[in-house]
C-alpha cells in the first residue's frame, strides 16, 4: 500500500481517517499492532465516498465491539473500518419488527425489545458484540442464534453499492454465514412477538444469571475461543479442554480462565504470539487426547 498516495486521496476525510493506527484498544484481548489505515465514518455518505475514492484493493477488515478478534502484533497491511455511533440507532418498524444499525450492541437491541414488549430477542442480552458481528458469526447462546430472528440485512460492498439481502437467501452455519467477508453490514431488521414486559424481563434475568455463573467477566478475553464440535461429540468444548489440558498452562501472559476453559485470557501484556501458542497447544493436546479437531470461533486477523 502506497501510504503517501492514500493520504493524498483521503485528505478530505480528516478526523475520520487515521494512518498507522494502534489496534490494541479496539479489541477485548488488548492485543495487536497497528493498521496502515483506520476509518471511522460518521455517515453512510461518508462510507460510500471513502470506498469509491480509496478503491481498496488490499485487505479490508470490519470491526465491531472487538469481542472475538485477535490481531497480530505486526502491521496490518490494509484498512480497518469501524462504524460510528450513527450506525447504532434502533427503531420500531411495527409492533413485532425492529430495525437496528449494525454498530448497535446486541444487549442494546435486547434492551430496546424489552422496552417495547417484543419477545424473542432476550438471548441477545448475553452476547458481547454488535449486530453486525452477530450476523457475520451467526452468534447465539441458550439454543438461539441470529438466523432465528433475522428478516433482512442492508449492506455495502467495496464498490460503494448498497444492497438489501433477505435472510432466506443467506446460508447460515454454526457460527458462520456465507456472505462475503468484505461486505459491510449497515443495518438489519429482526422479528419478534408481543409479550408482557415483566415476562421478558424475567427471562433476561434468568439468562444473565446463567451466564454470570459460567463465564468470566471484566477481564481481557475474546470470549469463546473454539466452536463446540457438535458433529464429533455431545460434549461442550470447555469440557473437552478441561479434560485434555492442564488448567495452569501459560505462555507469557496468555492463560486459560479458571472459570471457563474455553475463555483464554490476557493476564497483563500478552502478545499475539503468546495467545497463538496457547491456542495451538490446546488444539494439539485435544487432538492427541480425543481425536477431535477444534475449530476457532475467534477471528485471527493477519
Amino acid at each position: 500500500m502506497d501510504i503517501k498516495n492514500t493520504e493524498n486521496k483521503l485528505k478530505n476525510f480528516s478526523g475520520r481517517v487515521y494512518f498507522n493506527y494502534s489496534l490494541k484498544k479496539l479489541n477485548w484481548f488488548n492485543i495487536g499492532g497497528n493498521t496502515k489505515v483506520y476509518f471511522k465514518p460518521d455517515t453512510l455518505q461518508d462510507l460510500i465516498e471513502f470506498l469509491k475514492i480509496s478503491k481498496i484493493k488490499e485487505k479490508l477488515f470490519i470491526i465491531g465491539a472487538g469481542s472475538n478478534v485477535l490481531f497480530k502484533d505486526d502491521i496490518f497491511e490494509g484498512t480497518v473500518i469501524k462504524l460510528s455511533k450513527n450506525f447504532s440507532r434502533i427503531s420500531l418498524l411495527n409492533e413485532n419488527t425492529i430495525i437496528a444499525g449494525s454498530g448497535a450492541l446486541d444487549r442494546s437491541l435486547s434492551d430496546f425489545a424489552l422496552k417495547n414488549s417484543v419477545s424473542g430477542l432476550e438471548f441477545l442480552s448475553c452476547i458481547p458484540g454488535t449486530v453486525g458481528g452477530g450476523i457475520r458469526m451467526n452468534s447465539g447462546c441458550f439454543e438461539k442464534e441470529f438466523k432465528d430472528i433475522l428478516i433482512s440485512v442492508q449492506a455495502i460492498n467495496r464498490s460503494g453499492e448498497v444492497l438489501t439481502i433477505p435472510a432466506k437467501s443467506i446460508i447460515f452455519g454454526y457460527r458462520s454465514c456465507n456472505l462475503p467477508k468484505d461486505l459491510i453490514f449497515l443495518s438489519a431488521s429482526f422479528k419478534g412477538y408481543k409479550k408482557k414486559i415483566e415476562e421478558i424481563e424475567k427471562e433476561i434475568k434468568n439468562l444473565k444469571t446463567k451466564k454470570e455463573k459460567a463465564q468470566p467477566t471484566r477481564i481481557k478475553t475474546g470470549g469463546s475461543t473454539f466452536k463446540n464440535p457438535i458433529k464429533q461429540t455431545n460434549k461442550k468444548v470447555w469440557e473437552i479442554i478441561k479434560e485434555s489440558v492442564p488448567s495452569d498452562i501459560q505462555f507469557g501472559d496468555a492463560t486459560i480462565s479458571d472459570k471457563h476453559a474455553n475463555f483464554f485470557v490476557n493476564k497483563d501484556n500478552a502478545s499475539y504470539k503468546d495467545m497463538k501458542k496457547l491456542i495451538d497447544f490446546v488444539k494439539e493436546n485435544v487432538k492427541k487426547k480425543t481425536g477431535i479437531n477444534l475449530d476457532l470461533e475467534i477471528i485471527l486477523v493477519e
